[in-house]
């Protein structure tokens, strides 16, 4: 093979090698964090760039929000109540340099400080918040994450609580205090209701008492409910008062 065929198939090679670390293309959701010397000179992309092979670096970063699903934790209640909480958080780069170069791994370390800040903020709550309010604590734990992983160039966007497994003897425990409170809100209304009925019914006897022929017809509307049972024998008195309402006050004769 001739000399100069070879230090052309070599010549190409070096060209062939030298644009491949020199030309790289980031699509619309990356950015590449650009090293010179190993010191950090500017953020790139999105689209084609051109690095100085062994001189220039770059670490591409991904700005789509991740998921991260962060693993079961044992957490003690406020009441002392022992449960496991899972979650799963949203969170996206928002400075590519801060995220490279200030934690090692922004990933992991989101997902380290989201389970270290989900037991504290659940310890500070009872159970009862825990089932109740969980959109309060999902507020809660995304602006502390949000607040701590601001340095870091990472903005938090979500936290959902997914499950609260607690012990089945709780279970029990719970089922047993639900119970004990529906009857005693139900006493309570009838209570109420018993309260009220009452109330009405001084009200009545007062109008009535007032009314002398109000009493007379609520009287013959009673014995017309009675008379609508045909099954019994009913004897009933005659009051005087309706005697003197029907003969226009003149009181029976009795005798000669």
């Amino acid at each position: 093979m001739p000399i100069n065929a070879i230090i052309f198939a070599l010549i190409a090679v070096v060209v062939v090698a030298f644009l491949s670390q020199a030309i790289r293309v980031l699509r619309e959701y990356e950015r590449g964090v650009v090293f010179t010397l190993g010191r950090f000179t500017g953020v790139k992309g999105p689209g084609f760039i051109i690095l100085i092979p062994v001189v220039q670096q770059m670490v591409r970063v991904d700005l789509r929000t991740f998921v991260e699903d962060v693993p079961s934790q044992d957490v003690i209640s406020r009441d002392n109540v022992s449960v496991k909480v899972n979650a799963v958080i949203y969170f996206r780069v928002v400075d590519p340099e801060k995220a490279i170069i200030r934690v090692e791994n922004f990933a992991g370390a989101t997902s380290q400080l989201a389970q270290t800040t989900l037991r504290s903020v659940l310890g500070k709550h009872e159970l009862d918040e825990m089932l109740a309010e969980r959109d309060k604590l999902n507020s809660d734990i995304r602006e502390i994450l949000d607040a701590q992983t601001d340095e870091w160039g990472i903005k938090v966007a979500n936290v959902e609580i997914k499950h609260v497994d607690i012990d089945e003897s709780m279970i029990r425990a719970i089922a047993k205090q639900a119970e004990a409170e529906r009857i005693r809100r139900a006493r309570i209304i009838n209570a109420e209701g018993e309260q009220q009925a009452a109330q009405k019914l001084v009200e009545a006897a007062a109008e009535l008492s007032r009314q002398p022929q109000a009493i007379q017809l609520r009287y013959l509307a009673s014995l017309q409910d009675i008379a609508g049972d045909r099954s019994s024998t009913i004897v009933f008195p005659f009051p005087v008062e309706l005697g003197r309402t029907l003969f226009g006050g003149a009181a029976p004769r009795t005798g000669s």
